[in-house]
């Protein structure tokens, strides 16, 4: 899956390569089957960025246990960032991909392989279907990467109980509303109300994100489809993020009038919001460079012609980036400071530190502990849940698999 650019972001002055853990690990959307997790010193280099070699991290030594989620403080020494597991709040899902958090503190998590959405109470654990978003289709089949994808409530959620939803057809990738209120529909999810259709659908990279901006608007990141030349091409839909009204209209003030918001991506996976408002995106990179990018209107990310830190003037650079091996973004989320993102190959949980403009140096947490991660939400701004990816054909999935997971930051 992956491949990255420049280091442009506005205001940018570092760009960083990750960290990474140790343990077993399987393959994101660019190797199936199961590899070892190196661990590589992290290195913050200003004004540029080093990707760390294959060859680097293969002869990182492998450890057969998982690196515990939370170093203990020591005498005299204030702790650092910590992770712990609270609890699972549910299993034996397939693939949850997209997750969202209702108004009375239950979360809603869509099953990309089969379309259905459940209802999950945090508490009591209880799992109810709430019903089955129609025409959605998945191509796990083929190794592929479709279905039902992203999910997210409407800001007037409390009077027109809207879910979006971004899925797949046989022919191409949709953004739709269905309504859902549990006391007018017997099954809680009445049907499909599409907003944009036409989006690229391939086998891979059909990208999914959503999320409501601060603004109200409906953003969404897509992929190329393997197509590296749609990325380019401000008439596709395909590798760009968009930016609409809550009907799929251009949002008023895109920068080139449609409803693309920024292009030149690869793949883009996860989209989070911090307190100023500022827009950040997690993106795969092609073998070379995954990437955390700070989303401007109008700018220009790189793909193909670039990945990872760039000094072409022409391009955006990601704010941190990361070796593919290490990583494989997918969900991010923001909370207590910091971007946290969820690791396909690379099997962990990142905190990526924000100042402003800019990133500290990323940390990783849960190395090879629960497998493939997908999808991060924050609850608040201590408490997260993640959620794993081993049934999604990239990986030998466990007991109890695939799971959503409380977990307690930092």
């Amino acid at each position: 899956m992956g491949r990255r650019r420049p280091l442009g972001v506005a205001g940018a002055a570092a760009v960083l390569t990750a960290v990474v853990g140790t343990t077993l690990v399987v393959g994101a959307c660019r190797s199936a089957g199961p590899t070892p997790v190196a661990r590589s010193a992290a290195s913050y280099v200003s004004g540029q960025a080093r990707v760390p070699s294959s060859s680097s991290a293969s002869s990182a030594s492998t450890r057969a246990a998982a690196e515990p989620s939370a170093e203990p403080s020591a005498p005299g020494r204030v702790a650092g960032p910590q992770v712990r597991v609270v609890r699972t709040v549910a299993q034996d899902l397939r693939v949850p991909w997209g997750i969202a958090r209702l108004p009375n503190g239950r979360i809603l998590v869509g099953s990309r392989d089969t379309g259905r959405i459940y209802r999950i109470d945090l508490t009591t654990r209880r799992r109810v279907t709430v019903g089955r978003v129609a025409g959605s289709v998945s191509n796990v089949a083929q190794g592929g990467e479709a279905g039902l994808l992203g999910i997210a409530l409407s800001p007037s959620f409390a009077t027109d109980h809207r879910l979006y939803a971004y899925f797949s057809t046989r022919t191409d990738n949709r953004i739709a509303w269905l309504r859902y209120h549990p006391h007018r529909h017997p099954h809680g999810l009445g049907r499909p109300h599409v907003i944009v259709r036409g989006i690229p659908h391939g086998v891979h990279h059909d990208g999914g994100r959503i999320a409501f901006g601060p603004d109200g608007m409906l953003y969404a990141g897509t992929g190329e489809i393997q197509h590296p030349a749609l990325a380019q091409r401000k008439s596709s839909l395909g590798g760009k993020i968009l930016r609409m009204t809550p009907s799929g209209r251009p949002a008023p003030g895109n920068p080139f009038g449609t409803l693309v918001y920024s292009y030149g991506h690869r793949n883009v996976q996860g989209l989070a919001f911090d307190p100023a408002g500022r827009l950040w995106a997690s993106e795969l990179g092609d073998h070379t460079a995954d990437e955390l990018n700070l989303i401007l209107p109008g700018h220009n990310y790189g793909w193909p012609a670039t990945q990872g830190a760039t000094s072409n003037p022409a391009y955006t650079s990601p704010v941190a980036q990361w070796g593919t091996a290490e990583d494989s973004p997918s969900g991010i989320a923001y909370a207590h400071g910091a971007i946290w993102m969820a690791a396909l190959h690379g099997q962990r949980l990142w905190r990526i530190p924000l100042h402003g403009n800019t990133a500290g140096r990323p940390r990783d947490f849960l190395v090879g502990r629960f497998g493939r991660l997908r999808s991060v939400l924050a609850l608040d701004d201590t408490h997260l849940l993640i959620t794993t990816s081993n049934r999604d054909g990239r990986a030998p999935a466990h007991r109890g698999d695939d799971k959503v997971i409380l977990l307690r930051v930092r």
